[in-house]
This record gives structure tokens, C-alpha cells and sequence, in this order.
């Protein structure tokens, strides 16, 4: 157990970052499991999260299940990086906002309603910080989900399928847009998330449940900050592999220990030569570089390793936008 945290803390942290209840009041069910009082695990959470180790307890929405998302990069002058960096994460599309050690050096995931929203977000983008951005849009997932095993250093292993994209209907999408910021850290919150979506308690948790089934929800849980928990390095390992192949390379990564997400994107062609992704996180460089090397390996075809050196802006997915809202 990590000496940061307390055994609840721990628990809360590790256990419920999948599987979390879908009752009417779960944190008393949360607490029934672990032996003690509703009250105590919602301090614990309220303070975790202002800590900023636990970001939200809500869903994770999986890629390509509802809207539209993208991994953009652009190369800035280093001069003018942290300023175009703050343009680039005030976009409220924009999730995640990373420092890279590469010429592509500020790699960024946006998220909107539909693909023209996503087009013109990225267009404007390259409008106000007068870089071009490349988009490499996932094509391909072979393990894909944040949940770490804190026990271990790695991620639960989860093979995805992928979802089936499905068209929400105006409830859905309001369900959707309430859940966003996460559940509220009271006792009926299903209650309060309803409420906010313009249906009942047990209609939203219904429809949680469905989304769960049927793949458009990755996850529901204690979603957590990695760079909070003590993983303060990560690589996103990069791979140039013939389109016959990367299937089959990508599902052999993907088994690999260390490895945290393994998808194929779309390449830019002629400035983004590569087509498969790994992200690998450690506690320093020194835990990360003995995997990347392992992985290059493994795979056998031409890759780069780029080191996230800072962090400007980490935050659920947006999917839905102001008038999905009740």
C-alpha cells in the first residue's frame, strides 16, 4: 500500500475505479463494503479530490461511442510555447494539453458534439496560434482505459472491442451533459444527476447501466489524476508499421507490462510518418525507458519516444455541449 494514503483512501483509490454501484445511494453501499460509514467515504472523496488525486467519480465515456475526438499536435517556437500552450487549453474542447519532447512539442486531445465541431475547433486553433495542426484521429483501439492498479504500478488489463457508436436521443444527451462534471459527492446522487437531466432517479441509472452493457461507457468510478498518484513520467511510444501489420502489432503490444493505452491513429502524411500509440507511465524516466526499449523490440519497426515534460491543462472529455444541457 502506498504510504500517502490511508487504507480507506487506498481502497477508495484502487477498488472503485471500475464497478462502482448504480443504487440509489452508492456511497453507502461503497461503505457497507469497506466497513465503515457513508459520511467517512464521502470525506475521503471530497478530500481526494480537492487534493486533486481523484478528478471526478462519474463515467468514461469510450472513444468514438458518442461525438467526435482527436489527438492533435502542433510544433511552436519554444519562445512562445507556454503562450501558445494557454490558447490552446482556453479552448473549452480541449481535454489534455502536454509539453513533448519532439519538434511536434504540444500535443493536445479535443473532443466535440460531431466531426464538423471538431474540424472547426482544430482550424481555429491553427487560426489563433498560427501553427498547423495535425490530426490523428484513433482508427483502432487495443487497450484502451486509465484505471491503474496501485497495487502493482499497471493498469487493470482491459481488451476493448470498441463500441458501437450510437445516436442519443435529446434525454441521453442531457443524461450525458450532466455527467460530465461527475456525480455530485452526496448521498442520492443518481437523484441529483437525474434531476439535472430532466428524468427520474431510476430512468438515469437504467440508463447508465445500458451504457455500461453496451459498451458506450468504458468505465464508472473513482477516475484518477496519475501524475497526482506519484506516476509523474510518461512516454508516448510511436511506431511506423505497414497498415497489414499494425493490427497484429498492436494487439502484441498491447499484452506488453507497462503499456497503459495501445491504439492505432491515423498518420499525417509526410509530417507524421507514425500510425501506432502506446502510452507508458512509471514513477520516474528511469521505470518508463526500460519498457520503451522492450516495446521498440517487440515490435520490430521504426519508433520514437516522446516524453511529456509538462502538463498545462488534464480533464474528462467533453463530449456534450451547452444546449445538450436540461
Amino acid at each position: 500500500m502506498n504510504a500517502a494514503y490511508t487504507p480507506l483512501e487506498f481502497r477508495l483509490l484502487n477498488e472503485y475505479q471500475r464497478g462502482f454501484p448504480l443504487v440509489p445511494a452508492p456511497f453507502a453501499a461503497v461503505a457497507r463494503e469497506l466497513g465503515c460509514e457513508e459520511e467517512t467515504v464521502l470525506t475521503a472523496l471530497i478530500a481526494l479530490r480537492e487534493a486533486g488525486v481523484v478528478s471526478r467519480v462519474g463515467g468514461v465515456f469510450a472513444p468514438r461511442s458518442v461525438g467526435a475526438s482527436t489527438l492533435a499536435a502542433l510544433s511552436a517556437p519554444p519562445e512562445r510555447l507556454e503562450a501558445i500552450a494557454a490558447l490552446v487549453s482556453a479552448r473549452p474542447e480541449v481535454n489534455h494539453n502536454y509539453e513533448r519532447e519532439h519538434r511536434y512539442n504540444l500535443w493536445f486531445v479535443a473532443t466535440a458534439p460531431n466531426e464538423e465541431a471538431l474540424t472547426c475547433s482544430l482550424d481555429a486553433i491553427a487560426a489563433e496560434t498560427g501553427c498547423p495542426v495535425i490530426a490523428l484521429p484513433m482508427l483502432e483501439e487495443f487497450h484502451i482505459d486509465l484505471g491503474f492498479d496501485l497495487a502493482g504500478g499497471h493498469k487493470v488489463h482491459i481488451n476493448s472491442g470498441g463500441a458501437v457508436r450510437r445516436e442519443l436521443t435529446p434525454a441521453e444527451r442531457r443524461l450525458g451533459a450532466a455527467l460530465q462534471p461527475g456525480l455530485e459527492l452526496v448521498s442520492r446522487p443518481y437523484a441529483r444527476l437525474a434531476a439535472r437531466a430532466d428524468m427520474d432517479e431510476a430512468e438515469a441509472i437504467a440508463r447508465l447501466a445500458e451504457w455500461l452493457d453496451d459498451g458506450t461507457l468504458k468505465r464508472f468510478g473513482v477516475v484518477v489524476r496519475h501524475h497526482e498518484l506519484g506516476y509523474t513520467a510518461n512516454a508516448m511510444v510511436v511506431f511506423d508499421v505497414p497498415d497489414t501489420e499494425v493490427s497484429a502489432v498492436g494487439v502484441r503490444l498491447a499484452r506488453e507490462a507497462g503499456v497503459t493505452l495501445c491504439y492505432r491513429r491515423r498518420r499525417h502524411l509526410p509530417e507524421w510518418p507514425y500510425n501506432l500509440f502506446c502510452m507508458v507511465h512509471g514513477r520516474s524516466r528511469a521505470d518508463v525507458e526500460p519498457v520503451i526499449e522492450r516495446l521498440c523490440r517487440v515490435a520490430g519497426y521504426p519508433c520514437e519516444a516522446l516524453f511529456s515534460t509538462r502538463r498545462f491543462k488534464q480533464r474528462g472529455a467533453h463530449y456534450f455541449g451547452a444546449g445538450d444541457a436540461s
